[in-house]
């Protein structure tokens, strides 16, 4: 009963801040501190839903079981963090991404290629990851590289299509601006268009953070070493040891909104002209 009450208050005291927060002056202090009572607030009634129902552990850990199981395999998790993210996730993520970038520059210069091959780009994003993941495994073996080509398949296509739009969301006048500055193509491009186009690309660079690692952890399922995040959750569910299984997804939604963040921190220095990035 105690648990109970604790997690009924807890809730109420993090309602009255966050109602508090509102109505103060906004400010990034503010801003940042909503989320993050939120956050305490919703871990708190976790903690206390789960040890004032009884609730097996093997069903729904406690967070303070998921905290001590955390602190004591970080080991564990640094080793599956290395295979996954910085080894299938990034390098998938800057192999697609860069490749998506350079085909939809290519296209703006050539547009017979647009035809082509954004039909193509579309079939295979259409294409299930869970079908896609065996067959590039057998491709690619069972260690990182399979992993980043999943990566590289699911962070191409949006990517492309962010960029080839934003390469066209100058207008006529703009272009017709430049030819009067006896500008060719590429002084067009470089000056004109690309800095128009960033808004885009990085819209697609922040889709692509979170499809990365995704799809890393998907591939993992499919087979891998005796390592990586996909792996450890795999063969812990089997072990039941959920409270391993939820230290990796807190592992993994860490980088994930670690590395949402940065790409929007770059974003907001490289387009601070754009409207959307104006206070």
């Amino acid at each position: 009963m105690g648990w109970l009450i604790f997690a009924v208050v807890a809730w109420i005291v993090g309602w009255m801040l966050n109602v508090w927060l509102a109505r103060r002056p906004p400010s990034r202090l503010t801003g940042l501190a909503s989320p993050i009572v939120f956050g305490i607030t919703l871990i708190a009634v976790w903690e206390g839903v789960v040890n004032g129902f009884e609730i097996n552990q093997v069903l729904l850990p406690a967070p303070s079981v998921i905290a001590v199981r955390f602190a004591s395999s970080t080991a564990i998790l640094w080793v599956d963090f290395v295979q996954t993210v910085l080894k299938g996730a990034l390098s998938g993520y800057i192999i697609g991404c860069g490749s998506a970038f350079l085909i939809a520059v290519a296209i703006d210069r050539f547009p017979f290629l647009q035809r082509g091959l954004l039909p193509v780009g579309n079939f295979v994003a259409a294409l299930p990851v869970i079908g896609m993941a065996p067959i590039l495994v057998m491709w690619f073996g069972f260690d990182w590289q399979s992993k980043a080509a999943v990566v590289v398949v699911m962070v191409f296509f949006p990517m492309l299509v962010n960029t080839v739009q934003g390469l066209q969301s100058t207008d006529a006048m703009q272009r017709d601006l430049m030819r009067t500055y006896a500008a060719g193509y590429w002084k067009t491009l470089l000056k004109l268009r690309l800095p128009a186009a960033m808004p885009f690309v990085f819209n697609g660079l922040k889709i692509g953070t979170t499809l990365a690692l995704i799809g890393a952890i998907v591939a993992e399922f499919f087979g891998s070493p005796v390592k990586g995040m996909g792996f450890r959750i795999s063969t812990s569910v089997g072990q039941l040891a959920l409270d391993l299984v939820w230290a990796e997804i807190v592992v993994a939604a860490i980088v994930g909104s670690a590395f949402y963040g940065m790409m929007a921190l770059v974003e907001k220095r490289v387009t601070f002209w754009h409207p959307s990035q104006r206070n």
